[in-house]
């Protein structure tokens, strides 16, 4: 079978190092009989290392010409699913409830394309049957900014910290790759810790999204316009949790976002 070509278009680089190989499934603590959830499969790389520990695999995958040639290489093997598809357009929570995966009991091991990096991780820590562990190549900058520290936060990883706990676990070369990218890139295991709850985390997350809407200001000001709130009642809060008056928004943990959310939300119309 020729090598197929990697399409630009749908973010293709496959990986083609066999020792990044085994430290991913380290990280996944991949065993026999575990559920796996494996994202953007590509040509195999991951997928037929997973088989041969045991695990029975439920593979996405968006390029038609891919799925052909993933059902073909593994068509002796009774522990591989195939969805052709992008999984920000299925329904995955009526697919997981179907196949009678049960809450914590799967895993997920993905190389996503890294240009839909960002939708991905909230579809997945957003799921009603939540995985045990997602375990990720993304970008090494998306990693850094999943498993920031209160300093150096954004919208992405107060979102990721409020779900899961999250490390980065391996640093990724370029050269790991073809076609070699631009850009290094790393694994990051990300463990939920959180049921979504949209009205429930509806809440929070205006407050995060008007902190973070002008980052040159400082969080008082965001919030005193996004709520109409006077920024002295504002500053007021901040002490009330140990904040200072002109603290931004990146320097929040989540649980500083947590505590600042039920304050706003407490206060009377």
């Amino acid at each position: 079978m020729e090598k197929v070509k990697p399409k630009k278009s749908l973010g293709q680089n496959f990986l083609r190092d066999g020792a990044i190989v085994e430290g991913i499934l380290r990280v996944a603590d991949v065993h026999t009989d575990d559920r796996v959830l494996e994202i953007g499969p590509g040509d195999g790389a991951l997928t037929a290392p997973l088989l041969a520990r045991g695990a029975r695999v439920t593979a996405i995958e968006l390029d038609h010409e891919l799925v052909e040639r993933l059902t073909d290489r593994f068509l002796d093997s009774d522990g591989l699913s195939l969805l052709e598809g992008n999984i920000l357009d299925l329904d995955m929570n009526q697919y997981l409830s179907e196949s009678a995966l049960e809450d914590g009991k799967y895993k997920v091991v993905a190389n996503i394309p890294y240009y839909i990096t960002a939708p991905i991780i909230r579809l997945l820590l957003s799921l009603s049957v939540r995985p045990e562990r997602i375990v990720l190549m993304v970008q090494n900058e998306v990693a850094k900014r999943l498993a920031a520290a209160p300093g150096d936060m954004s919208i992405l990883s107060v979102m990721a910290q409020y779900y899961a706990d999250v490390r980065i676990e391996i640093f990724v070369p370029k050269t790991s790759f073809f076609p070699v990218p631009k850009v290094d890139s790393a694994v990051v295991e990300l463990r939920p810790k959180r049921r979504f709850s949209q009205e429930g985390d509806r809440k929070i997350f205006r407050v995060v999204r008007a902190g973070f809407a002008a980052r040159r200001k400082t969080l008082a000001n965001n919030l005193s316009s996004s709520f109409r709130i006077p920024r002295e009642e504002i500053t007021a809060m901040f002490v009330g949790i140990g904040l200072g008056a002109s603290v931004r928004a990146q320097e929040l943990s989540v649980e500083d976002w947590e505590k600042l959310a039920d304050m706003i939300a407490a206060r009377p119309e």
